[in-house]
């Protein structure tokens, strides 16, 4: 019985061992198969095939996801493919649309492209599996990412090409100046430099001052004066590398020549500008100061410093009203506001006032917008001109009231024959006053009332001729009959510039009106 137990106990204890081995054996196979990646491809996985659904990866080869970890392009797998994959198949995405209709194409790409490539693209039950190969290459040659390198390679080959045809001057250099790269563009300028028959020598020759490109470089202007003597602008941009920098240099010539002619411009209208009487300011479209002349100085009070800030327009304003230079307003809100209002108007072309200031001076303030949004500004300072308006204003109010004086009727016109003035006894002999229309009234208009308020006579169309006759003229003497009877002597008298005088007066017979004339006919009251 004893012995029995024992038999039973080494029976357990065999079974236990076997157990566990099997156990380890199955977590040593598991591990084994864990290192290999997970795939849906029962073909050699090596070869580049990736699978899509739509445009989402569902799964990939290795040589495949190197090919994708080689790409610089940010976004999907979709789009680092097609990135990779359009510049060798033309129209590649719209032929790829025709998959769900063809099921399956072949593309080999263009000969341009270099080295062939062929691509193998099918549908398997909705999902887009997409195969690359190159036949210039063993793709089962150990799993090598072929494809990968060959992406690095074309990569590579188009940096290199890109930088030997680039117009900019490249060029790589340590700490201590000395040039260790540089690229095509860089070698054709240096030899444009040295010396004739001096060739090019290792390290190369510095084309710029060492301090220019040992210093922080953003847009550092820079020039270059070869052997011809024409002088070459590069505006030079470093970024620093461990203990290496590296610089461009593009051509800023025709930079410099738009800022010197641009330069000289600003010189001339400058000079242009400090000869005028009439204060300029122009203000860019920020409304910000930008060119002002001396006259603006005289005209406003304001202080070259103050202008040479830059200031704003309503800064400008501001200033100009604290030095009475500006029609004081009642309300300062009211006066912000009309100063928006301005701008606006100015900016349409629309803006022109005269000021009367405090002090007595007239001035006339002009806007007009310029290209750009830009805003000009003129002050041209018209009291002289007011003064001159009110002495001449007054001086023909003093004339009219001394010809209203006179008892004698009296018009005045101008060489062209519109009425220039008349006096007090001519409305009360002609009835109405026609200079309170001036600019209708013409010797053949008023000659026409004085033909239905007279007897038939030769006298007006006598009158039409003297006044129209731009030769020499003598004053002349005539009669004329109104309708009542009474009879008017008339007076017509040439006057400088080619003027016309008409005067008339009512003779004083000492008795009242003893006929009418109607027509031809005298009819006796």
């Amino acid at each position: 019985m004893q012995i029995n137990w024992m038999y039973e106990l080494d029976l357990i204890l065999m079974a236990l061992g076997a157990a566990t081995l099997a156990v380890v054996a199955m977590m040593l196979v598991e591990r084994r198969h864990s290192r290999q990646p997970v795939t849906v491809f029962t073909e050699d996985t090596s070869a580049t095939v990736y699978l899509f659904d739509g445009e989402v990866l569902i799964d990939s080869t290795p040589s495949a996801r190197a090919l994708l970890a080689a790409s610089q392009v940010q976004g999907t797998a979709w789009a680092k493919l097609m990135t990779y994959l359009t510049p060798h198949f033309a129209d590649l995405e719209a032929k790829l649309l025709r998959l769900p209709f063809e099921g399956a194409l072949t593309l080999a790409s263009a000969p341009a492209r270099g080295n062939p490539l062929l691509l193998q693209a099918e549908q398997r039950g909705g999902l887009t599996r997409l195969v690359l190969a190159d036949p210039s290459r063993d793709d089962h040659s150990g799993g090598q990412d072929l494809m990968a390198q060959r992406a690095i390679q074309e990569e590579l080959d188009l940096l290199r090409d890109t930088v030997a045809r680039a117009p900019v001057l490249m060029w790589r250099e340590r700490s201590n100046g000395d040039i260790i790269w540089a690229n095509a563009a860089y070698m054709l300028r240096a030899t444009d430099v040295l010396d004739i028959g001096q060739d090019l020598t290792w390290p190369l020759p510095r084309l710029f001052e060492r301090q220019a490109s040992a210093q922080g470089i953003i847009g550092q202007r820079q020039k270059l004066t070869p052997r011809d003597g024409k002088v070459a602008w590069y505006e030079l941009t470093g970024f620093a590398d461990g203990s290496e920098r590296l610089i461009f240099a593009t051509a800023a010539d025709s930079v410099v020549h738009a800022e010197t002619a641009l330069r000289d411009f600003m010189l001339t209208l400058t000079k242009t500008f400090a000869h005028l009487h009439v204060g300029l300011a122009i203000f860019d479209k920020q409304r910000q100061l930008v060119l002002f002349n001396p006259a603006l100085m005289d005209l406003t009070g304001l202080p070259a410093d103050f202008l040479s800030m830059r200031p704003s327009l309503l800064s400008v304003l501001d200033g100009m009203r604290d030095r009475n230079m500006i029609p004081e307003p009642k309300d300062y809100r009211d006066w912000r506001r009309q100063l928006m209002e301005m701008e606006r108007a100015a900016a349409s072309g629309l803006y022109e006032e005269t000021w009367s200031l405090p002090g007595g001076q007239t001035y006339r303030v002009i806007g007009r917008p310029h290209p750009n949004g830009a805003l000009a500004l003129m002050i041209d300072d018209i009291s002289g001109e007011m003064l001159r308006t009110r002495r001449f204003r007054a001086d023909l109010e003093l004339s009219q009231s001394v010809i209203d004086e006179v008892d004698e009727a009296i018009a005045v016109f101008s060489p062209a024959g519109h009425l220039v003035m008349s006096n007090a006894a001519y409305a009360k002999l002609w009835g109405g006053d026609p200079a309170a229309n001036l600019a209708e009234e013409t010797l053949r208009s008023l000659s026409g009332r004085w033909r239905m308020q007279c007897s038939p006579s030769q006298v007006w169309a006598d009158l039409e001729d003297f006044a129209s006759n731009p030769g020499d003229r003598a004053q002349w003497k005539a009669e004329v009959r109104l309708l009542d009877g009474r009879l008017i002597d008339c007076r017509f008298a040439p006057l400088s510039g080619g003027a016309t005088m008409t005067a008339f007066r009512l003779r004083d017979t000492g008795a009242g009106p003893k006929a009418v004339f109607t027509g031809s006919a005298l009819k006796r009251a």
